[in-house]
């Protein structure tokens, strides 16, 4: 094991996405990170594809993209939860490991013995995270909380989209990701004060309060105004011009964030005067005049192609950036260098190999590692048996035969 988090133990029982995105966080960091899934059906997004990576062996794959964006550095155990002696087992991987994470609705594994109720007071060092659509308290506690729903609810959605159009959903899962970077980080502090004290304690986060915590200075604008901000599409609420301008062959955003950058841009389209007008030499008096810059603005930006433009205006200091499709992104030099797109051994693939999203957190002594390739389903159940619980063949031959495990 390497990273800071090596030694560190993360028993993790969520699924879908915002569970198992701050798990593999920690896994990236160092952590041993072992993910219950249910012997026949696994994690959800096992079967939310195509499209699926090809296995060597022309055999069914469990391996869809989105599983394997959320899932690597972890080792599967395929154990049924239903089952008394899955619980015993659940029970004692828990009392081996320094950090539980679960997502199942409030009191959903009270059942099973496993709630955290059921555990703190055997496991006092133990760090319970729970992760559910709206927390467990509240009048929502017991409703089911999706990604999409949340984003309704939580606001972004009426922030999101063109001025006049339909309400608009961000392009990834948003609200469940930002929910896994609070648990992470929030795991992360409840282990530095568990070092400090020997306490463990009970995370609890919810997918609307993460959502509504990071409306940012759009949340802050309603609370200073008490009057709900409107959709400005690709436009900023607050700056002008920032936003995304067409080009002779596609969209180049242009952030022009004070009155000295808004100078330089008018030099370079050739529209001195722009910044000589008193409806635009500030940024205040061009969000009041929005609609009679911009038009000047693109017309000017029609002329050339997005390369053209976006040399000139760096050589010029404009902030700009093309809005690149995925092939472009992977496709760029600074992209390349910073090493975003990750290979990984995976020999059970049909290429060998694995193409993965890196982790950006660039450490300069505890560096990421990319230890396993995201697991087929229940790849490393006899394993982790073996080695966190010491049990032996005859053991979990009995397992198997009694279908509490699947290998």
């Amino acid at each position: 094991m390497t990273g800071p988090l090596a030694g560190i133990r993360v028993l993790d029982l969520s699924r879908v996405l915002a569970g198992p995105s701050a798990t593999q966080l920690l896994g990236d960091l160092g952590a041993e990170v072992i993910k219950i899934e249910h012997p026949e059906r696994g994690d959800d997004t096992r079967g939310w594809g195509p499209p699926y990576v090809e296995t060597a062996d022309d055999t069914p794959s469990d391996l869809s993209a989105y599983f394997c964006a959320a899932n690597r550095n972890k080792r599967s155990v395929a154990l049924d939860i239903a089952q008394p002696e899955g619980q015993r087992l659940a029970r004692e991987l828990a009392a081996v490991s320094d950090v539980v994470v679960e997502n199942f609705k409030v009191g959903g594994l009270a059942k099973f013995g496993l709630a955290h109720d059921d555990l703190k007071d055997s496991l006092p060092a133990l760090i319970y995270c729970s992760i559910t659509g709206f927390g467990q308290t509240g009048p929502y506690r017991h409703a089911a909380g999706y990604d999409y729903t949340v984003q309704g609810m939580g606001g972004i959605m009426s922030l999101t989209g063109e001025p006049g159009g339909e309400p608009m959903k961000v392009g990834v899962a948003i609200a469940d990701l930002m929910c896994g970077m609070y648990a992470a980080t929030a795991i992360l502090a409840a282990l530095r004060h568990r070092d400090a004290t020997g306490e463990g304690q009970h995370i609890d986060l919810g997918l609307l309060d993460t959502q509504v915590a990071w409306l940012a200075n759009q949340g802050l604008n309603y609370l200073t105004t008490g009057t709900p901000p409107p959709r400005h599409g690709n436009e900023h609420p607050n700056i002008v011009p920032y936003k995304a301008m067409p080009c002779r062959d596609g969209h180049l955003i242009v952030a022009a964030g004070n009155d000295q950058q808004f100078r330089r841009l008018c030099a370079v389209l050739g529209h001195d005067e722009l910044a000589d007008d008193s409806r635009f030499a500030t940024n205040r008096a061009r969000v009041d005049n929005r609609a009679e810059l911009y038009p000047v603005l693109e017309a000017a930006m029609r002329e050339h192609d997005i390369d053209t433009w976006t040399d000139a205006l760096t050589r010029h200091g404009v902030p700009c950036g093309p809005v690149n499709t995925l092939d472009r992104v992977f496709a760029d030099p600074q992209v390349q260098h910073r090493g975003m797109r990750h290979t990984m051994a995976a020999p059970e693939t049909e290429t060998g190999q694995l193409d993965l999203l890196a982790n950006p957190i660039g450490f300069s002594a505890t560096p990421v590692s990319y230890r396993q390739p995201p697991p087929r389903l229940g790849e490393h159940t006899e394993a982790v048996l073996r080695d966190a619980l010491g049990l032996d063949e005859r053991a979990l031959h009995r397992l198997r035969s009694d279908g509490v495990i699947r290998g």
